[in-house]
């Protein structure tokens, strides 16, 4: 992101930069939303039921998003001693992707209806780049996030979807080595491997049909 600045390209920079603070702001507020609703007020107590951005970026994190390309917003506190029942853990995971897909459908689609309306500031290139970013930037966090690979989303989905006799065991390798694995295709995809392009191409996929009538 930080080429942007150098190659002179400052508006890109603030439309991306704002369209990811937007984004992860409310996947964390999709996760503290839900446990909410299954009886755990930990998020809450802690701030984090908000859409305050402040309450959710890690500093550092967004430094490295903004630096090296890819970075990370504070986890949602749990205790899952307050859960209503027992997949609370598999509905909590789940809303943070959840939230990005509601918000880019909401955000391409109120964007059509105004352009379709004629209403003029919706038609500047700022306002149609931020809407792009925004858009493009919730579905690759929604698919990056559903990845099952701890300490990711899907990670936490994913023993729901397997037989229950290998549900302990997968959650147990994922915690004891998702992390190395998923900072290895990390560090591969920097040197060139393909490893992130399905869910680059998996999140431009995604925009005709979120669009109504597209």
């Amino acid at each position: 992101m930080i080429a942007l600045v150098s190659e002179g390209q400052y508006v890109l920079f603030a439309c991306l930069l704002a369209a990811l603070i937007a984004s992860l702001t409310f996947h964390e507020f999709g996760h503290a939303w839900v446990a909410k609703a299954f009886g755990d007020d930990t998020a809450e107590r802690a701030g984090r039921l908000s859409l305050n951005p402040l309450v959710h970026l890690d500093f550092m994190g967004l430094a490295m998003v903004i630096f090296v390309g890819i970075g990370y917003a504070k986890p949602v506190p749990t205790n899952p001693r307050n859960f209503s029942r027992p997949s609370a853990d598999l509905w909590i995971s789940a809303a943070g992707p959840f939230m990005n897909l509601i918000l880019a459908f909401v955000t391409r689609n109120v964007f059509l209806t105004l352009e379709n309306a004629g209403v003029g500031f919706v038609q500047t290139e700022a306002v149609r780049m931020f809407v792009d970013l925004l858009v493009w930037v919730n579905l690759l966090l929604m698919a990056f996030n559903l990845v099952p690979i701890a300490p990711l989303d899907g990670h936490y989905i994913l023993p729901y979807l397997l037989p229950p006799s290998i549900r302990a065991r997968v959650r147990y390798l994922n915690q004891r080595f998702g992390p190395l694995l998923l900072l290895s295709l990390i560090v591969l995809s920097f040197l060139g491997f393909p490893i992130l392009d399905g869910l680059l191409l998996f999140a431009a996929l995604m925009d005709p049909w979120i669009t109504l009538g597209g």
